[in-house]
Parts: structure tokens; sequence; C-alpha cells
């Protein structure tokens, strides 16, 4: 069920909602951004996120193949949410749950979690090792 949650990056220059289903799993990944950023992302569709203050706080990186822009705010450097632009269902952005306002530490470790093996681009299945994750 979608409900929209509020969420901004540590220092609030960067503020957003978005409409997620909670009861759909959320990802891990272990690529070398998401294992270092620690991102934990839910999926809000195209049309489910909007950014509510801060789009000139922002700092885009893009690597690897370039199609997912990496967003951080370039005064708390944290990274609140992602675009993903070429993905099974089309354009969709990854909001990092750590940034979620109202969302308890009960709530979070209740959340179905897919670990995906982005490292050697087998989206479709776990790692051998995610524990860490």
């Amino acid at each position: 069920m979608l409900k929209t949650y509020r969420g901004s990056c540590h220092c609030g220059a960067v503020r957003f909602e978005a409409d997620l289903d909670l009861t759909e799993s959320t990802y891990r990944c272990n690529c070398s951004i998401c294992r270092r950023t620690r991102f934990w992302p839910a999926v809000a569709r195209e049309g489910g996120f909007r950014l509510l203050a801060g789009e000139g706080e922002l700092t885009q990186y893009l690597f690897n193949t370039r199609k997912n822009q990496h967003y951080f705010c370039r005064h708390c450097g944290v990274r609140p949410f992602g675009v993903g632009t070429d993905t099974p269902i089309g354009k969709m952005y990854g909001v990092n749950l750590g940034c979620l306002d109202d969302l308890s530490d009960e709530a979070l470790v209740a959340l179905s979690i897919t670990y995906v093996d982005g490292r050697e681009d087998r989206w479709q299945q776990a790692p051998t090792f995610f524990a860490h994750l």
C-alpha cells in the first residue's frame, strides 16, 4: 500500500516526499558506491517522488555506465536519493530509508530486503556474502 513519506538530508537543505510501498522489498547492493555509502533504498516509481527544496544544493555523481544518477547534499554529504534511468520498471527513484523522517527503528527492522549483486552485474541474484550490507 502506497504511503507518502517525507525526508531530508542531514542538514535539511534537501527535502523531499516520496510515495512508497514498504510492504514491497527494499534493496541492499554490493556495488562499489552502495557498499561505500551504505545506501538502503526503497523504490518510488516515476511520479512518486517530489523534491520539495534544495535542488541547487544537490551534487550529482555518475559512474560506470552513467545511467544512474546519484545525488548528494553538497553541504552535509548525505545521499538522500538516486534516479535509475535504465531499470526493468523504467525510470525510478531509490529513496534512502535512513533519510525518512518518521520511520522508526522498529519499522526499519521489519522491512523486507532483497540483496543484489551489483558488483558483478548480476542484478537478479544475491551476492555470495551479504550480511555486512
